[in-house]
């Protein structure tokens, strides 16, 4: 099974992402790990991937591609994969295709978790952070017996700066600009399964591995 799965942030993506490649036996290929592993490994992409991020700047996608690349020729992704986090907008995605069509190999499906932009700020900006244990809370859907103190270590309860909302729309304004268009780009390869992001994670899975059926 060669998936990807797509979705704004918020979503619930990693938690699917982990639940999807256990079942199906494929390894979770996120780009932050994969960067992560170039870096740590020190491998000539690895270092050119850092200096662009030591400068302060992005990682072209020529980079991000080619480590992408590797990474789906490992032998643990021979029979299949799971994409998270790639591709992130369609140059990305029309080069994923060349790389598929020289291995001669195919995409299964195109995940895409749909879920309001309302939602995901709410989700989002209600979130909490323990200053001294760093365990998570939320002041809605999991709410801490006094208000703005941790239940497990008594510490200060603190919003992230990622959580705050003005961050979190402008995240959803990025991913609506550069990775909305792949949606169409796959739906009209006709590749794209829509899930509802709403409700029990175990729904979700169930949603997404009917949809794979």
């Amino acid at each position: 099974m060669r998936l990807i799965l797509v979705g704004p942030p918020g979503a619930g993506k990693g938690t699917q992402a982990v639940f999807l490649a256990a079942h199906y036996s494929i390894p979770h290929i996120s780009t932050g790990d994969i960067f992560r592993a170039n870096i740590k490994g020190e491998t000539e992409l690895g270092k050119l991937a850092k200096s662009y991020m030591d400068a302060g700047n992005l990682v072209p996608d020529s980079v991000t591609n080619e480590m992408l690349k590797d990474r789906i020729g490992h032998a643990d992704a021979a029979d299949g994969f799971l994409l998270d986090g790639y591709p992130r907008n369609v140059g990305q995605a029309e080069f994923l295709d060349e790389v598929l069509e020289e291995k001669a190999i195919s995409l299964d499906a195109v995940l895409e978790l749909q879920i309001s932009n309302e939602e995901i700020i709410k989700r989002l900006s209600g979130r909490r952070t323990c200053r001294d244990c760093g365990a998570p809370s939320h002041v809605i859907f999991e709410k801490p017996a006094v208000d703005g103190v941790c239940d497990k270590c008594g510490g200060e309860l603190y919003q992230r700066e990622d959580d705050k909302e003005e961050v979190v729309a402008n995240r959803l304004n990025v991913y609506a600009e550069q990775t909305e268009p792949i949606i169409s780009y796959y739906q009209k390869e006709g590749l794209l399964k829509v899930i509802s992001a709403y409700g029990d994670v175990s729904e979700i899975s169930a949603s997404a591995i009917a949809a794979l059926k």
